[in-house]
């Protein structure tokens, strides 16, 4: 938890330098394939210090989040797989390092994709299922990639916006709650977290 929380205030701390809008780009862009902090911590702060750019950072991060959606799949296309067909060190990186991610999750969503396709890449950009674990394991399975395209900007824009809009329309009060609630929003989130990973079983 201390760790996360350091790691929260990190982020949160460059809302308040002149590189804020850069740096939502950036934390967007690798959330999308490898970072654990979502960009909605940089956004709600930035959006809260300038509420009439609102939907100019909400656009910044979805365009963040959708180029780091092409390298997750670059990396799932070009870097999973051997010569052989076999997992690559690549994709032992993330077995080791993401939790809940495992070959045999891998496979399932393998099967998300061919019952759900379209929908599945949505939900995992709106909703806390683990958007870079279907990032890479779209480009691993060849998913059509103008579909996965569509998918995610809908998906990554519908929530951006959509909290660019809460916090424009209710501001400071929404800050506040985060500040006093973080740890437990911290442990809800986890809860999210890990139930992505079980919503996937379930769906399968």
């Amino acid at each position: 938890m201390k760790y996360i929380r350091k790691l929260y205030d990190w982020v949160l701390s460059w809302a308040y330098t002149p590189y804020g809008a850069i740096a939502l780009f950036i934390l967007a862009f690798a959330e999308s394939s490898f970072f654990p902090i979502p960009p909605d911590v940089l956004l709600i702060a930035l959006v809260l210090g300038a509420r009439k750019k609102a939907f100019k950072f909400a656009l910044i991060c979805t365009i963040g989040s959708i180029s780091g959606a092409i390298l997750g799949y670059l990396i799932g296309h070009y870097l999973w797989w051997t010569t052989g067909n076999e997992f690559s060190s690549v994709a032992g990186f993330f077995f080791s390092n993401f939790p809940g991610f495992t070959e045999e999750m891998f496979f399932r969503i393998q099967q998300l994709y061919s019952h759900y396709n379209f929908w599945i890449v949505f939900a995992a950009g709106f909703t806390p299922l683990p958007y870079k674990v279907f990032t890479v394991s779209a480009g691993a399975f060849n998913i059509n990639f103008p579909l996965f395209m569509i998918a995610s900007i809908i998906g990554r824009g519908a929530r951006f916006f959509l909290v660019s809009a809460l916090i424009w329309k209710y501001g400071p009060p929404i800050k506040s709650f985060i500040d006093k609630y973080f740890n437990l929003l911290a442990i809800l989130f986890t809860i999210l977290l890990i139930g992505g990973f079980v919503l996937i079983n379930f769906l399968v």
